[in-house]
């Protein structure tokens, strides 16, 4: 009898009590950030866990047969270790590099503690020996400067965060998307021209969880899906063309039916067929509309990253506008905010959206332009003269370190009107500059920018779909094989006025910290001169043996 009492108290002793994520990740903190703190030589001063996890899945059809279809689920780990103090740490920038230390690395898809403790401590161990190495390069460089640069510490105090409210639980029947693209995807058998095309559907819920030795203890994310359409093929003189479309939607549930997704399927089709007939575009300067989508590319890319706080007292960055503070820096109608808070914009979801960024600071409204006049920046917890805190833009994807980082971009005008006055107001300045024709850009894909000091400050945005627009009666006329390029502080000038509608542009961003999702929200805008070069043209020529006879998709 006293055996069995004993029996039932140890096993009651030994019971192991449930553990969530972020309870075995503060424990574990804790005991490696003591050591670190006490021990440490040098010793830490912040220590800071994040677990992604993604759970996703892909269905994807051609030509009426499935392509492929992948479920994912996985966990990916990123410590941060600060040594020195906040004034001077292993994470300034030396000559303009900086470092990686964390690495993405995966853990166990259960909340098992004793397997996640044991992939903490032994990354914790890692990235310390690497942020140690890197305090003494660091030291060594602030000793041989010529002379000291920016005066901003490192890390900014910010208040610690407690908050739990993890996304829904991602639903997505497979089986029915599955066939849903199997039928549509043999709509683009009715277009010959098209060489190869595409149909897929994405689902994903993406959940993160935070802890630092500040007291921040977050749970949060997102759920995110698309149907994304592509078709493509070959001009005669070998340029290749491609046409997209795309619907997004929070959950899987507010994706289109079928009727809205095969419209979709036809505009990419006939678009893509009118391009094969459309006349490539020699290099031309003169005015312009980029529409609501085109525009919020348009100033992601030239005005957007520029005013990423990182950028400000990076010595081998441009730095376009660290000294514009309270200066002119656009046209007096427009202004610009940030505003991650934001979760839909003109009908549609944002990409951009988020409740805390990845250093656990509250998502924010962050106006950075009002009218014309530049106010401040985007900032991380990377502090620069003037600007001592974040504003919740430090982000990055899984395995990169934080940066600042845009969010969803909005453009606002006091200068607006109708999209009809606006293609009035484009003929008549094609007029007054005595041009043949004027440009509308209606889709544009993405574009990069360089923002180095070695290199030239300039941008390219890719568009898709381009007309020529004529100043009499004449109806627009497809054009192809154009690039918008320019320098930005030109480009700024030249804007005239917007439209009165804002259209939404969701897509990702990659820039030092990795892809992070964004959006960019603005009317039409009407300029008076953009710069386009034509694309260079393959030498490929179309498929020299005929397309085989189409009997149907595959059942």
């Amino acid at each position: 009898m006293k055996y069995a009492v004993l029996v039932v108290l140890s096993c009651g002793a030994l019971a192991a009590q449930p553990q969530d994520l972020s309870s075995i990740l503060a424990a574990e903190l804790n005991r490696n950030f003591q050591v670190l703190k006490e021990k440490g030589d040098p010793a830490a001063y912040y220590l800071a866990y994040t677990v992604t996890e993604i759970e996703s899945e892909v269905v994807a059809a051609n030509a009426g047969s499935l392509q492929s279809q992948n479920r994912n689920h996985t966990r990916l780990l990123d410590v941060t270790v600060r040594l020195g103090s906040p004034e001077l740490d292993n994470y300034r920038s030396v000559r303009g590099q900086r470092t990686q230390f964390t690495s993405g690395t995966q853990i166990a898809l259960v909340d098992d503690p004793v397997a996640i403790q044991r992939r903490l401590w032994l990354e914790t161990d890692r990235v310390y020996r690497a942020a140690s190495q890197r305090l003494m390069q660091v030291k060594t460089d602030e000793k041989i400067k010529a002379a000291v640069v920016s005066t901003a510490p490192d890390f900014s105090a910010e208040q610690p965060a407690t908050f739990a409210a993890p996304p829904a639980r991602l639903k997505f029947n497979a089986a029915e998307w599955t066939q849903r693209l199997r039928k549509l995807s043999q709509e683009f058998a009715k277009y010959p021209s098209v060489l190869n095309s595409g149909l897929n559907v994405t689902a994903q819920r993406e959940t993160k969880t935070m802890v630092n030795t500040e007291g921040t203890k977050i749970t949060h994310g997102r759920l995110f899906s698309r149907v994304s359409i592509f078709a493509r093929a070959k001009a005669a003189d070998g340029m290749d063309l491609v046409t997209t479309h795309s619907f997004e939607s929070e959950d899987p549930s507010g994706l289109p039916k079928d009727s809205e997704i095969a419209a979709g399927i036809e505009k990419v089709s006939t678009e893509l067929t009118s391009m094969l007939r459309a006349s490539p575009v020699d290099p031309f300067v003169g005015p312009a509309i980029l529409s609501g989508s085109a525009a919020g590319v348009f100033f992601h890319e030239i005005f957007g990253h520029r005013v990423e706080g990182h950028r400000q007292k990076d010595e081998s960055d441009g730095q376009t506008f660290t000294k514009s503070v309270g200066k002119p820096v656009l046209p007096d109608f427009l202004s610009v905010i940030f505003d991650p808070t934001q979760a839909k914009a003109a009908g549609t979801d944002l990409f951009g959206a988020y409740s805390y960024d990845d250093e656990g600071v509250k998502a924010r409204r962050t106006p950075v332009v009002e009218n014309g006049v530049l106010k401040g920046f985007l900032m991380s917890r990377s502090p620069i003269p003037a600007f001592s805190n974040s504003n919740g833009h430090g982000r990055r994807q899984p395995g990169a370190e934080v940066v600042a980082r845009q969010s969803n971009l909005f453009v606002e005008s006091r200068k607006t009107v109708s999209e009809a006055r606006l293609r009035e107001m484009l003929k008549e300045e094609i007029k007054r500059q005595n041009k043949p024709w004027g440009l509308y850009f209606a889709q544009v894909t993405g574009g990069f920018t360089t923002t180095g000091r070695t290199g030239l400050q300039a941008f390219t945005v890719i568009p898709l779909v381009v007309y020529k627009v004529f100043p009499d009666n004449r109806p627009d006329e497809m054009v192809r094989g154009v690039d918008i390029v320019g320098t930005p502080l030109a480009s700024f000038a030249k804007i005239v006025a917007t439209g009165d509608r804002p259209a939404v542009f969701n897509g990702y961003c990659g820039a030092e910290s990795g892809n992070v999702p964004v959006s960019a929200i603005s009317p039409a805008v009407l300029v008076s001169e953009i710069e386009v070069q034509r694309k260079p043209s393959p030498q490929e020529s179309r498929p020299y043996l005929p397309r085989p006879e189409t009997q149907g998709g595959a059942q």
